[in-house]
């Protein structure tokens, strides 16, 4: 019992002591576009959610097999640079054109999720873990 005791006193003492250090934070000034950035990821991730609600766009991707809920979910799961690559190609696209390109960017984004098996949407693939 005193060699229990002799550790729990040992470790209160480092412990205590240790307590007694300064500790560090750092921190530092965040600029203009860094705060815009983050509310404009959050608008364009938006975007990319409205138009995969459009009733046209649901039918196309229901073709493909993936229902809109698990589009929207890839959205979300995707990082912000996919999100603005994928609301910059809406946003040229013409009214009712080019939505074949937009879908075979959205079809491609889910097979390579579903081939490093971060979701499993398309029968025909094989998870990389």
């Amino acid at each position: 019992m005193t060699a229990f005791k002799r550790f729990i006193a040992s470790t209160l003492i480092v412990a205590t002591t240790l307590m007694g250090l300064p500790m560090t934070a750092q921190a530092s000034i965040v600029s203009t576009e860094t705060a815009l950035q983050s509310t404009d990821s959050a608008a364009q991730r938006e975007r990319v959610s409205t138009f995969l609600m459009r009733t046209d766009v649901q039918s196309a991707l229901q073709s493909h097999g993936v229902t809109s809920e698990s589009a929207v979910e890839r959205v979300k799961a995707m990082s912000d640079d996919e999100v603005a690559q994928l609301a910059g190609r809406i946003d040229q696209a013409p009214a009712g054109g080019d939505i074949l390109g937009i879908l075979f960017t959205v079809f491609i984004i889910l097979l390579i999720t579903d081939i490093l098996g971060l979701t499993k949407v398309f029968p025909f693939t094989r998870s990389m873990r």
